[in-house]
């Protein structure tokens, strides 16, 4: 193969324990396409956990959150970047940075495009910056096939190749793939690993993501607070976790860990839609998202929210970098 060379001298005596002839494989893949493509979705499948939140909303993702397939073969990590879009605000164009820095570090970039939507304007955009982008391989991953016949599938898989051919993309591969009937999601690992370097792990076995879990429960409670109110504010809700603590004087087989957490919000006028009449909203929130966060930490929590209004901070790049942008 002669790959070998480029890793550190080590890697090549652990690379294939007990005999195998195949070496182990480790790197970093990533899932681009438009908001809504099934991105997070598929992140899940692969990984078995609830790892990048999920939602029928643009933008959802906000944290470079990565789910890591843990196989004997080898080590997938995923790197869920946000959709990338034409950029509206500066907070749109920090995150197109963040995704186009993305692209160019990791060893394969998965393009979702959903079965059931024909190619449209924001997946030619977006194929257009990936036609940029020359050494990563680039797999198409055709999303929610659960969703249409197999005459739309594959009319759609040779609209995707005849994308590719125009903009002068070679596909490394072209797949279709349900997450949620968790059909073909193994094929997709399968196709994907052989496209990493040779490399030990690179994390720990028992590791599902490295995100640091303050920006997950984060990411919960605000994934709590957008439901039902998507329409009215679909971008406004900013979460962030102050504390995480574990209650004192409890005793051991009954911990508790207090999380202190305010929702930020652009105006006072949505403030009433979040609390919601007599706090019932609010309420409701802090209940569905706690018990997401206590399947995460594996721990009873005692989850104290507080709604706050930071003033269009969605364009002011000192709360965008208090808020964690």
């Amino acid at each position: 193969m002669g790959a070998m060379s480029a890793r550190t001298p080590q890697s090549s005596e652990s690379a294939a324990p007990g005999g195998t002839d195949a070496p182990h494989r480790a790197g970093f893949a990533c899932f681009v396409g438009r908001p809504n493509a099934g991105k997070s979705t598929l992140t899940n499948a692969l990984v078995g956990t609830k790892v990048a939140i999920t939602s029928n909303r643009p933008q959802t993702t906000r944290h470079t959150v990565r789910g890591i397939v843990h196989r004997p073969d080898a080590q997938l990590v995923l790197v869920d970047t946000p959709g990338l879009h034409k950029p509206r605000t500066l907070l749109g164009e920090r995150l197109n940075d963040v995704v186009r820095t993305t692209w160019a570090e990791v060893d394969v970039i998965g393009f979702c495009l959903p079965a059931d939507q024909k190619l449209g304007p924001g997946d030619r955009y977006i194929a257009t910056e990936l036609a940029g982008i020359k050494k990563t391989p680039k797999v198409a991953i055709v999303t929610k096939t659960d969703l249409v016949d197999s005459k739309r599938l594959a009319e759609q898989l040779i609209a995707i190749d005849r994308l590719g051919q125009e903009l002068g993309i070679e596909w490394a591969q072209i797949v279709p793939v349900s997450a949620v009937g968790d059909n073909q999601v193994g094929l997709l690992a399968d196709l994907l690993v052989p496209m990493l370097p040779e490399s030990p792990a690179l994390y720990p076995e028992g590791d599902l993501t490295d995100e640091p879990e303050q920006v997950m429960v984060a990411e919960l409670i605000r994934e709590a607070a957008l439901e039902g109110v998507r329409d009215e504010l679909p971008h406004s809700i900013a979460v962030v976790v102050e504390e995480m603590l574990p209650r004192e004087d409890r005793p051991a087989d009954r911990p508790l860990l207090d999380i202190h957490a305010n929702v930020y919000i652009e105006r006072p006028s949505q403030k009433g839609i979040i609390i919601g009449p007599k706090g019932r909203r609010l309420k409701e929130v802090g209940t569905k998202s706690r018990k997401h966060i206590e399947a995460l930490l594996g721990t009873p929590v005692f989850l104290d929210l507080h709604v706050k209004v930071a003033k269009d901070w969605q364009r002011d790049p000192k709360q965008l970098r208090k808020l964690g942008f």
